[in-house]
């Protein structure tokens, strides 16, 4: 058996489990399956919503729609319609013949034998009465005095098998005599007692036989089967025949016997979660926290484990413990909970191995540690940092993680006399000053470059393609609103709203701060795929209230469609069609020959993931100039220095800006500057970093006016003039909407009549300003002209860079013209 069916448990195999699982079998469900103790069959009810099906569109055919492709066809009608070349409405409109499956008792009353052939009616005894010796019309027949009801023939002899003997010489029914004689043929060696107890049963369309398997496999597959149907799982007969025919062909006496290695995928799956609700069985917080190891499911969480046994010290794991049925139940968010919650006790775990290795009695005697130990701990975790096993940002979360859980234990009165701690020493704790600092983020964030959204964009089609078009919906819906994966994902179904102008707003929850009904303006075009997707839902599951269904329901255990889709299944779906798609190529400089040069080059697709949709939502309007405050309240964010993270401009894109925009540089008379310079040492950039200050529409280097921060220009505003100013054609934008200014002021102040001529000429705008200006402009634009495609490329991608790097630096409070948004998804961007 391997570790991934095996239960944390030796799973117990007793009569008293089997009662037990037996005795929580509703009566109710063994009503719905309608299963008998002497004839150990379930029938799946056709009518129900979970464990019933379709039945076949063919006329008198009796199986059950197996496949959503087979346009309500059982899987033989589907393959003859097939064959034939027919379509649907050509092939039902032909008279069939048809298959029976099953057998059917003999018309003649209380005979205990089985029909001939669906057709005949009559079992074989009575159709040789009938037509050879009487001669007589079916119904004549059933009401002639010789014609009595005849015995059965007794049942057959395999263990699976409900049916009777074929003949009073036979031993099995004729279904598995067939089959006897076809393993005869085939040349086996048969051992018929072993063929009799592990063969399986006929297989019957909404049947599945449990004759011949162990009472605990019976008791947990009822069991499980009842579960799963609490909680909306859909079931169907031909899921759960391959398990049962494995388990008996085994002779297991319990599913967690099964290899899950030899299983296919199904029923692994099936037998596992069969197996999951018969632990369950009995279990509640109280009797779980006292173990080593948690099953999460037990303390609300979706599943997973709580592991404890990688702490060495009793009283430290019991600590832990406390600590743990305390947390739990405060937190959210699902698995991400476990995921935390583990992690901390995982952290838990590094320090007890340091107690272990470092204390002669290893962390035993929880009386004398101190402040020695904590420090102990501490360079242990630099030395694995050192030594390549923990990186710099996994060192500083285990120490701040420690913190955090030593606080919380002695907040919760662990120290105290009679509790876990008590003993433990006040200096035995993690100071603020402890904690390393966090590795400076060298990354540009998590955004994903235009060229890249345009791409995925394109390719949208092949997302939304058969059974998943939520999907896709989904995904534009992250593309266009740069919400969480599971705001998204737990939309309500009626979370479209519209403003007081009658412009649409989402509204959603922000779980993870417990901020409810939070409004979103968002675009028309994303309001149009949000009422397409209300469409279908609504087509879906036309008797569930509006108030009750989710916008993007679960397609598994989710009868009413309450039930919201779940993360992992789009981020699945989400990453097989990213690996499907052709390479995603981004413009790259590259060094040839000592010259830069641009290359088309392929985009790692493993930065393509769902939440990098909203670094890119943050990081496109950033760079429209959309004020962080401002963006602070579209990422719904509570600090501003959150929103900051996501558009963060790392110092190596700062560099190759700088690089590709130096080369224009100019002076205040329009003359190039650094025309040569190949490259910037280190030093070079630090001291372009410390020797310069922004300016209007460029920068300034005077000395004093770099060390006051900007503020002791004696020509402020006026820096055109001045030989101090630089610029370049990242401020392109600035200094044209700055010309257009002077042009409109000098224009106002001409047709201005109520003002002294002294005023007006003060306030008026100077030729030699704007000719200068106009200069600049121009002399920038030829450059840029000048170019070819690739350096332009270059230089657009620095424009955009830079002024986004400036606003997070500095404001001087100008009025700025950032450059537009890009159109990789038109007509979609709020």
């Amino acid at each position: 058996m391997t570790t991934a069916m095996m239960p944390a448990e030796p799973f117990p195999q007793t009569a008293d489990r089997t009662a037990e699982l037996m005795a929580a079998v509703e009566p109710g469900f063994l009503q719905l399956m309608q299963r008998d103790d002497a004839v150990r069959v379930l029938t799946f009810p056709v009518d129900h919503l979970l464990l019933g099906g379709q039945r076949c569109l063919v006329i008198r055919c009796h199986q059950l729609v197996t496949s959503k492709t087979a346009q309500g066809l059982c899987r033989g009608c589907a393959r003859r319609m097939e064959l034939k070349g027919e379509t649907l409405e050509e092939f039902l409109a032909e008279v069939k013949t048809w298959r029976s499956i099953g057998v059917t008792p003999c018309s003649v009353e209380d005979c205990g034998r089985a029909r001939k052939t669906y057709r005949t009616a009559l079992c074989s005894a009575h159709a040789y009465q009938q037509q050879k010796m009487l001669r007589l019309p079916l119904e004549e027949f059933l009401r002639h005095p010789d014609v009595r009801p005849l015995p059965s023939f007794g049942p057959c002899l395999a263990a699976s098998c409900p049916r009777d003997r074929d003949g009073a010489t036979h031993s099995y029914c004729k279904a598995h005599q067939q089959r006897r004689l076809y393993e005869l043929r085939r040349g086996s060696t048969l051992d018929e007692e072993t063929w009799r107890l592990t063969t399986a049963a006929i297989s019957e369309s909404g049947t599945v036989s449990l004759r011949g398997l162990h009472d605990q496999v019976v008791a947990e597959v009822l069991y499980g089967m009842q579960q799963c149907n609490k909680a909306g799982v859909r079931q169907r007969d031909y899921l759960m025949r391959p398990l049962c025919d494995v388990a008996r062909a085994r002779q297991v006496r319990s599913l967690a016997e099964l290899d899950r290695d030899t299983l296919t995928a199904s029923s692994a799956r099936w037998a596992g979660n069969f197996l999951k609700h018969a632990e369950l069985l009995g279990l509640s917080p109280e009797t779980e926290r006292h173990k080593d190891i948690w099953k999460g499911v037990v303390f609300g969480l979706p599943g997973g484990h709580l592991y404890f046994d990688k702490i060495h010290q009793p009283w430290l794991r019991q600590a832990a413990k406390d600590w743990a049925a305390e947390d739990v139940p405060r937190r959210r968010g699902g698995n991400s909970t476990r995921s935390v919650v583990q992690e901390r006790i995982n952290a838990i775990a590094r320090m007890s191995d340091s107690l272990r290795i470092n204390r002669a009695d290893h962390g035993m005697d929880l009386h004398v540690l101190g402040r020695d130990d904590i420090l102990t701990l501490l360079t242990r975790l630099l030395f694995l940092q050192e030594q390549g096993e923990i990186s710099a940002r996994k060192r500083g979360k285990i120490v701040r993680d420690l913190r955090r859980v030593l606080n919380s234990m002695r907040s919760l009165g662990m120290t105290r006399p009679n509790r876990t701690l008590h003993g433990l020493a006040d200096d035995f704790v993690i100071r603020e000053e402890d904690i390393p600092d966090d590795p400076e983020d060298e990354e540009a964030g998590k955004d994903l470059p235009p060229e890249v959204m345009r791409q995925l964009c394109e390719h949208l089609d092949a997302l939304g393609a058969g059974d998943t078009p939520e999907a896709r919906t989904i995904t534009e819906l992250l593309m266009d609103t740069g919400r969480r994966p599971d705001e998204a994902c737990q939309l309500p179904y009626d979370c479209l709203d519209r403003a007081e102008d009658g412009t649409p707003v989402l509204v959603y929850d922000n779980r993870k701060a417990l901020r409810l009904g939070r409004r979103l303006p968002i675009a028309q075009a994303t309001a149009s795929l949000i009422i397409q997707q209300q469409t279908r839902v609504r087509t879906r599951f036309p008797d569930t209230p509006v108030k009750d269904l989710s916008l993007f329901p679960s397609p598994v255990t989710n009868p009413d469609g309450s039930k919201p889709i779940s993360v992992g299944w789009v981020s699945t779906l989400h990453r097989n069609w990213v690996d499907s798609l052709p390479d995603l190529l981004v413009p790259i400089v590259v060094e040839e020959d000592g010259e830069r040069v641009t290359r088309m080059l392929p985009f790692d697709k493993a930065k393509i993931f769902l939440y990098a949709y909203r670094h890119s939502y943050a990081q496109r309007h950033a760079d429209a100039g959309v004020q962080p405050d401002v963006l602070q309240g579209l990422m719904d964010h509570r600090q501003l220095s959150t929103t900051q993270r996501y558009y963060r401009v790392s110092e190596q894109r700062k560099r190759e800006a700088v690089d590709r925009v130096s080369a224009l540089q100019f002076d205040r008379h329009g003359n190039r500057i650094w025309r040569q310079a190949k490259e910037l040492l280190d030093d070079e950039y630090a001291r372009r970093a410390v020797g310069e200050v922004q300016a209007p529409y460029g920068v300034c280097v005077e000395p004093s006016n770099v060390a006051a921060g900007g503020h002791a220009c004696p020509v402020r505003f006026r820096c055109v003039g001045c030989d101090h100013f630089r610029t370049d054609a990242s401020y392109l934008p600035d200094l044209e909407a700055y010309l257009a200014d002077l042009l409109r002021n000098r224009e106002r102040l001409a047709a201005f009549t109520t003002a002294d001529d002294w005023a007006k000429a003060e306030a008026m705008p100077s030729d030699q300003e704007i000719t200068r200006v106009r200069r600049l402009i121009r002399r920038v634009r030829e450059d840029l002209d000048a170019l070819t495609a690739e350096d332009r490329a270059q230089i657009e991608e620095a424009t955009t860079i830079l002024p986004r790097s400036r606003r997070q630096t500095v404001s001087l409070g100008m009025p700025r013209v950032g450059p537009p948004m890009p159109d990789f998804h038109p007509g979609t961007t709020a």
